[in-house]
């Protein structure tokens, strides 16, 4: 038997070229050597407001984002978190046996709070439900980021206070990441991860960017002092988009971008870049056509899932006392 294995994206912002690299070109590859569930997670991304009509089209352009960049929906399920009750009420049992002190140190917590005039309860709880999107669906392997590893280990510990106080319950979720892709950093920032919330227009590079749009874009990225590319001796900004345009095309090495000029070194990365997202734009167009398609998509993979959450939820409240109804 496989195992199961799960991760998500936030359909807020636009996905972006490290969206793309560094998760979905990876979920696409190893999505036939696990069961593998992949989650447009609404109820994160509602943390913060976010409008609802826009919310609502986001939803569905993730979707064919995600068949766009390779995830099958006939070898993956690709579910909206929203759509499983499951995920929701698992997070509130979840909730009530973690100490408040655990949410307390997550540093992304910290972070967000920070940047926001008022802080919504959602956002602390944001690491539990977390923790139930895998614990649902008793997933093995959950590839995430570095910057997401805190809350994977998180999750490990709520599942392991839950089997200590009622009883074997929730298989333990590895600790190891699995590979992920390229990190891929701001253009305008290259000292920051490339993020769908950013505001500078210049930060990323949208999947479904235009060919101009993508070389303006990356005719004004960061770089530094130097008036060629120095592989031995490169700023953060010039490894940034070495790194995009390798991951894009792994024929562009250092040697090959050794001594380039920045006019000439960038106009090499666009064009890598643009003929990556090339065929991804145009089953995104293909996939959109049919206005029908996305939601028989989703509707197959939450009616795919629907029964282990169930499942879960089932034993969940059977350990903990709760009323299971007798059919």
């Amino acid at each position: 038997m496989k195992a199961r294995v799960l991760s998500g994206v936030q359909p807020s912002g636009q996905l972006h070229l490290g969206n793309y690299l560094g998760a979905l070109k990876n979920w696409a590859e190893i999505q036939s050597d696990y069961e593998s569930i992949f989650c447009i997670v609404d109820l994160h991304a509602i943390t913060v407001y976010q409008d609802p009509q826009e919310l609502t089209s986001k939803i569905r352009e993730t979707a064919a984002l995600f068949i766009a960049a390779g995830i099958d929906p006939k070898e993956s399920s690709i579910v909206v978190q929203s759509s499983v009750s499951g995920h929701a009420e698992l997070a509130w049992m979840l909730t009530c046996v973690t100490p408040l002190g655990w949410l307390n140190r997550m540093t992304q917590f910290k972070a967000k709070a920070e940047k926001q005039a008022t802080v919504g309860a959602g956002l602390l709880q944001y690491p539990v439900l977390m923790a139930a999107d895998i614990l649902v669906y008793q997933a093995k392997i959950v590839p995430v980021g570095e910057d997401q590893s805190q809350h994977l280990e998180l999750a490990r510990d709520i599942a392991q206070r839950f089997n200590s106080m009622y009883g074997a319950t929730f298989i333990m979720p590895e600790t190891r990441l699995p590979a992920v892709g390229a990190r891929i950093m701001g253009l305008d920032d290259p000292t920051t991860k490339m993020s769908k919330s950013a505001t500078g227009a210049n930060h990323a590079i949208a999947l479904l960017d235009e060919p101009g749009v993508i070389r303006k874009k990356i005719a004004r990225a960061t770089t530094d002092s130097e008036p060629a590319v120095d592989p031995e001796n490169m700023g953060p900004g010039v490894a940034n988009l070495l790194t995009i345009a390798h991951a894009c095309d792994p024929s562009v090495t250092k040697s090959v971008v050794a001594g380039m000029r920045y006019g000439d070194f960038k106009k090499l990365v666009a064009e890598a870049v643009i003929s990556r997202l090339k065929p991804i734009q145009q089953k995104y167009r293909e996939i959109t056509a049919d206005a029908g398609y996305i939601d028989s998509v989703l509707v197959e993979g939450q009616q795919r899932v629907l029964p282990i959450a169930e499942d879960t939820i089932k034993k969940v409240k059977t350990a903990m006392g709760l009323y299971v109804a007798r059919r």
